[in-house]
């Protein structure tokens, strides 16, 4: 009978993948333990953490993020990523704006996402776009200052220093694995883009940008506790992306031709819906961006604008919802359990051990942390005990991966990459907590 299941999966090897899938889903479905009291709880959690997900972030946070990348994909000349970010660019330079660039969004590691992408079919080296990738949510200065106030500055230091060299370090490392694989696609990427680069000039270009990812920034400044500066912020923080937002369409009839009356369509309907729903400002947010959208798309010469910004949305959305929805099912939300016990990840990091180390580098990677929660996560958790090597291992992997942000990143650069981009990151979070966290 093996014999014949092998001539199966030999002579008809899809066949046989399909029924390996089948009996792996049928088996999975059957011995489920549907009925018992932690599993249905976290088959809750992970529904729910899914539902704040939709909520809080999907609208804000990555709406905003993929027609931002989409834009990236028409707007921004081909000439200038090569020049600063290509894999022929000076390591320095490209690996030094690609951190700067991603310190000054301070998203969470799925939206960043849309704009890796964006930045890396444009022409980037891996190894700037890498940079860029982690930056993005692990530079983030305001987390840096509320790290050093809710638990000291000390670890506070540990965690700033610690990021921007990762940065650097994990972008440099990746253009040198795979330096022979970037020089044969920068011969790919700059063949004949020159003749068909017909851009705005650079200072309309990143006035373009500038408000977008202002809006991006401002529509989720979150609220921080012991932070006036921040709270002033906060609490204008809708007038600031209203003000951001007309002048966006201020520059699109200025530099772009729009006619002003389908934009004053666009204004008249998002102060309608703030007017109908004051207290759900997504509803505003994703009338302004939907309308910008059916303008564009009326448009013959900004159509691509949507094209891409669509495609970023269908390779992206879904493994998001996934990834959240499993890391929900084995970790469950903040103060509440999935599968995987509290205790345990308490007992497992509860020292400064190497072994306590890593495990809290592979499970912040799996965990995701929206924007400043991972700060008063690690604080619970050092207060259950957990030691300060684990807690610094967990701010430097944390952040900057997740679950979903993992089945992302595959499409975008491989299986391979990723997996070394991962296992970087968590071997550098590793080994700055056990050094922290035994001879600091």
């Amino acid at each position: 009978m093996f014999n014949s299941l092998r001539a199966l999966y030999r002579d008809n090897p899809r066949e046989g993948h399909l029924l390996a899938f089948i009996l792996v889903g049928f088996l999975a479905i059957y011995f489920i333990p549907a009925g018992t009291g932690r599993f249905d709880n976290a088959v809750l959690e992970a529904v729910r953490l899914t539902n704040w997900y939709a909520r809080e972030h999907v609208i804000l946070c990555l709406l905003p993020a993929f027609v931002i990348a989409g834009a990236m994909a028409v707007y921004i000349s081909q000439g200038s990523v090569m020049r600063f970010l290509g894999p022929e660019a000076s390591r320095p330079i490209a690996l030094g704006v690609a951190s700067v660039s991603g310190t000054l969004l301070a998203v969470c590691s799925c939206t960043v996402l849309p704009l890796f992408g964006g930045i890396y079919r444009r022409g980037a080296g891996l190894g700037p776009a890498m940079a860029f990738l982690y930056s993005g949510p692990a530079i983030n200065i305001m987390a840096i200052v509320v790290t050093a106030k809710v638990l000291g500055a000390e670890i506070g230091i540990a965690r700033g220093v610690g990021a921007i060299v990762f940065a650097v370090v994990i972008g440099l490392l990746m253009h040198l694995i795979y330096r022979r694989e970037e020089g044969d696609r920068a011969k790919t990427s700059t063949r004949g883009f020159e003749a068909g680069d017909d851009e705005k000039p650079v200072s309309i270009t990143v006035m373009f940008f500038a408000l977008m990812i202002g809006v991006l920034v401002f529509a989720n400044w979150a609220a921080v506790d012991g932070s006036p500066a921040w709270m002033a912020v906060f609490h204008v923080k809708w007038i600031i992306t209203a003000v951001l937002a007309a002048g966006f369409g201020g520059l699109l009839i200025w530099q772009w031709n729009w006619s002003i009356r389908p934009l004053a369509i666009v204004a008249l309907a998002v102060v309608l819906a703030t007017v109908v729903a004051p207290n759900a400002p997504q509803l505003a947010f994703s009338v302004g961006i939907g309308g910008i959208m059916m303008i564009a798309l009326s448009r013959p010469e900004d159509r691509e604008w949507v094209v891409q910004s669509w495609d970023f949305t269908k390779q992206i959305l879904p493994l998001l919802v996934i990834g959240v929805f499993v890391a929900g099912l084995l970790l469950g939300r903040p103060d509440h359990e999935g599968l995987i016990p509290s205790r345990w990840v308490t007992l497992a990091v509860g020292d400064n051990t190497f072994t306590s180390t890593i495990l809290a580098s592979v499970l912040g990677a799996l965990m995701y942390f929206s924007t400043l929660t991972e700060v008063p996560i690690v604080e619970a958790l050092m207060g259950a005990g957990m030691g300060k090597g684990p807690a610094l291992a967990l701010l430097l992997a944390g952040p900057a991966l997740s679950l979903p942000n993992m089945l992302v990143i595959r499409t975008v650069i491989g299986t391979e990459k990723t997996l070394v981009y991962c296992g970087l990151v968590v071997v550098m979070a590793t080994l700055s907590g056990f050094v922290y966290g035994n001879y600091v």
